[in-house]
This record gives structure tokens, C-alpha cells and sequence, in this order.
């Protein structure tokens, strides 16, 4: 079933002018969320997403980042008492929730993980157990 160029106008206006997400016009409209989305792909204009709100952490990020590349594995309770000594007004709660987006990531290791069939390989731990007389050789 094709769409009239009225349907899809309202689409476009609906998303774009009212903001309304992406279910709640198909609601609206009486249309599945995939027609709605098909829409909204060919019509070439950008999504939007989610409005970025400034955080009472944005004017500390400069030296949280600073600390972090010098000293990765500081504890969010440090850092906090650091940025707190700076004027930082937030929770300690929220501040470690916000570290842990922000904090340099290890790099990942390469290994080889051996995988062999049952019976075709075998392993032995080598340790001591003490001395073993085989005939007259202590061994």
C-alpha cells in the first residue's frame, strides 16, 4: 500500500516540526513503525536525536581528561575530591557514573586460544614430588 504524498508530508511534519518520536506518530497515524521509519529514510534529511544539555562536569572535562591520560587507574572517589576542591557542585553518586563514560578504556591484549579435539592433545603440569629409586639410580 503506497502513502500519499499527504500522509507523507504529515510524516515529515509530525518529526521534524513537532519532534514527536517515531512510534507515536504510527500510533497517531494508524501506520506501523517501519512505514513511519521508510518515510523518514527517503526523505534524505538528518535525524534528530536526543537534545545535548551542558553538565556541571563539561567545565572540569579539560582536567579530568589530563589526570586520567597521566594517572589511569585514579579512583572516582580521588577525582571527585580533586574536582570538588575545584568547585565541582555535583554528588559523588552521579560523578562516578559520569567518570566511568570518560575514563581511557585498556587496550585489548591479542591471545591465541587453543581449541584441540578430545584425545588429540595432551598436557602435562610438571612439578615435584619428591625422589623415586629406580633400581640403584635415585631419581
Amino acid at each position: 500500500m503506497a502513502l500519499s504524498p499527504e500522509h507523507e508530508a504529515q510524516i515529515l511534519r509530525y518529526y521534524h516540526a513537532e519532534r514527536w518520536r517515531i512510534g507515536t506518530i504510527a500510533v497517531q497515524l494508524g501506520l506501523h513503525r517501519d512505514t513511519v521509519a521508510r518515510v523518514l529514510a527517503q526523505a534524505g534529511l538528518p535525524r534528530h536525536g536526543p537534545v545535548q544539555r551542558a553538565s556541571a562536569i563539561d567545565p572540569y572535562l579539560p582536567f579530568l581528561h589530563d589526570t586520567l591520560a597521566q594517572f589511569p587507574r585514579l579512583t572516582a572517589a580521588r577525582l571527585y575530591d580533586m574536582v570538588r576542591a575545584r568547585g565541582y557542585p555535583g554528588r559523588p553518586d552521579h560523578f562516578r557514573h559520569l567518570i566511568a563514560r570518560h575514563r581511557p578504556r585498556p587496550s585489548a591484549e591479542a591471545y591465541l586460544r587453543l581449541r584441540t579435539l578430545p584425545g588429540e592433545q595432551a598436557q602435562v603440569d610438571w612439578g615435584h614430588f619428591g625422589h623415586l629409586t629406580i633400581g640403584r639410580a635415585r631419581r
